[in-house]
């Protein structure tokens, strides 16, 4: 019994041995396939692939799409809109992951300090500052707008919209998405003429106390609306668009803190507070406690008449000097584990039929990223004759007083200095 014993125990040894070095051979299997999959999705090769390998590889998989989801119509055009035809066309299922971009950003650089091959996200919606970051800290796959049929055909890559993100050359790391532009929204029952620079904006905080405010930077429309006074102050706004310069700014900047202190008196609770974002400038508007409100959409007055939200006599303005214009983009991480899949939802949305639908009213009413002279004449048609709302004001009209986007370090450098020398007065 004791010499069966030892040799069933040998017996078992060796098959235990073998089913190790199986399974051990199994894992090393998984492993190089895993690292060949991670391989395939990298920058060299997804993007050295044709696009009709890239649209197969796509096929059955789940893209997750992280994005600001603040807006109610934004979020129905990617879920009842975008989403059907993604699964119809390509197999694709799309899901949306609402959040904020320096929080996808600041995810992505803890990803890549701990060598995170393979993250999450698939396509992010960025520019600006959050752009600048992600390219800086290598956060990006690559060059995508190269093998995107759709940007290629109908884009303009030599428009300064498209080089350039915030004054930050884009080399095609990102898409441009959207294009918008800013415009001050009034309630045209409470006020006649709106005004068309900054002296007549002056005259009319003077003259309707607590009837008009701003957000409080670095909110995005709060930093903007500095910016405009910048612009309004400045002989020279372009001056900004060269490298930054901190004498010219410290110097010129001494005329914004003097605009924006002789009007704070007269703000919404006579400036000792702010609202501390759009939504919160826009309630303040609804409820008719202030009479303006203002943001980079020149179609949103229309779009919120039409949910009823703003009043009907809501119309919107520009001031003659101009106001800022930028373009939003799509970009992909460098550790997507759907590049494929993310190439080709970037591409979707910027066709013809996804940007003519993005500009309807029940869904976003924003500007296409598209250069429209590219379209085919019946496409071309359709965008011309497209409804903007009775709120918004012609292509014509935005397209003359259109003002490109400063670099960032200026943004950063006004939004610092409105704390120290507007807040804290």
């Amino acid at each position: 019994m004791k010499c069966f014993s030892k040799q069933a125990g040998f017996g078992l040894l060796v098959l235990f041995f073998l089913i190790m070095t199986a399974c051990s051979a199994n894992d090393d299997s998984a492993k190089n396939e895993n690292k060949e999959k991670q391989y395939d999705q990298g920058t060299i090769n997804v993007l050295d692939k044709d696009w009709e390998q890239i649209v197969a590889d796509a096929k059955g998989t789940t893209v997750n799409f992280y994005m600001w989801g603040g807006d109610e119509g934004i979020n129905r055009y990617l879920n009842e809109w975008i989403a059907p035809q993604l699964k119809e066309q390509y197999d694709i299922k799309l899901k949306q992951y609402p959040m904020d971009a320096v929080e996808f950003i600041n995810k992505l650089m803890t990803e890549k300090k701990v060598d995170k091959d393979t993250g999450e996200m698939d396509v992010l919606w960025v520019n600006g500052e959050n752009f600048k970051t992600a390219k800086q800290q290598e956060l990006l796959l690559g060059p995508i707008t190269s093998v995107l049929p759709n940007f290629k055909a109908y884009v303009n890559a030599d428009s300064a919209n498209v080089q350039y993100d915030f004054g930050f050359p884009t080399e095609g790391y990102e898409a441009p998405w959207g294009k918008v532009q800013f415009v001050f929204s009034y309630d045209s029952s409470k006020m006649d003429h709106p005004p068309q620079s900054l002296e007549e904006l002056k005259t009319w905080v003077r003259e309707n106390p607590g009837k008009f405010t701003y957000p409080a930077p670095p909110d995005f429309t709060g930093s903007a609306f500095i910016r405009h006074i910048l612009n309004e102050t400045s002989a020279d706004y372009h001056a900004y668009l060269d490298e930054f310069d901190e004498v010219l700014i410290e110097q010129e900047s001494a005329k914004v803190w003097k605009v924006l202190n002789e009007m704070k008196p007269y703000l919404w609770r006579e400036g000792t507070s702010y609202p501390q974002s759009l939504a919160q400038l826009d309630q303040l508007y609804k409820n008719g406690e202030v009479w303006m409100t203002m943001g980079y959409d020149e179609a949103g007055a229309s779009n919120l008449i039409m949910s009823g939200e703003f009043p009907e006599a809501t119309k919107t303005f520009i001031l003659e000097k101009g106001t800022l214009s930028n373009t939003h983009f799509l970009a992909i991480p460098y550790n997507a584990p759907n590049a494929d899949g993310g190439l080709v939802l970037i591409n979707h949305l910027l066709s013809p039929e996804a940007q003519l639908k993005k500009m309807e009213l029940e869904y976003w009413g924003e500007n296409t990223a598209l250069t429209v002279d590219l379209l085919p004449e019946d496409v071309r048609s359709k965008f011309d004759q497209i409804d903007r709302g009775a709120a918004t004001l012609s292509e014509e009209e935005l397209s003359k007083h259109r003002l490109p986007e400063i670099s960032a370090e200026y943004v950063q450098w006004l939004e610092r200095g409105w704390l120290e020398n507007v807040a804290k007065q």
